[in-house]
């Protein structure tokens, strides 16, 4: 069966979103000692005590999403395994911000915003590329 017309467009602005993650990422690791003390004090810890497991959870989110990505826009069903460890990575990251540090009682309900946009995406592209692979439009 033939891919939907919408694929690769959604595909494009996967890859999109997914490089604008890894940025984000780069810039977490480049954060130096001076920036976080212009934080406000609840915020520094946060920034500064980060747990190589959050960060690694980072890090496998984002890059294996992005190449994920690249995966769909190549039609590839490894997609699908791919996003899905992006996925469990998110959830694992995102239990460092609201349970470990308890972003919400740090940065108020302005927490949520990005946190809830990147699970909902993080779903939305798990749910395609496995409707993908159960459609034959990855192979």
């Amino acid at each position: 069966m033939n891919p939907p017309a919408w694929l690769k467009p959604l595909a494009w602005a996967a890859l999109v979103w997914n490089l604008l993650g890894v940025i984000a990422f780069v810039m977490q690791l480049l954060i130096t000692p001076e920036m976080i003390n212009q934080l406000p004090e609840a915020q520094q810890a946060a920034y500064s005590d980060i747990p190589l497991w959050s960060t690694a959870a980072f890090a496998i989110a984002v890059f294996a999403a992005s190449f994920a990505s690249i995966l769909l826009l190549a039609k590839k069903a490894l997609a699908r395994e791919l996003f899905s460890i992006s996925f469990i990575a998110v959830l694992v990251q995102q239990y460092y911000n609201f349970v470990v540090i308890d972003s919400l009682a740090m940065f108020g309900t302005s927490a949520l915003a990005m946190p809830l946009c990147v699970i909902v995406i993080g779903l939305l592209l798990l749910f395609i590329s496995h409707k993908g692979k159960q459609q034959n439009w990855l192979n």
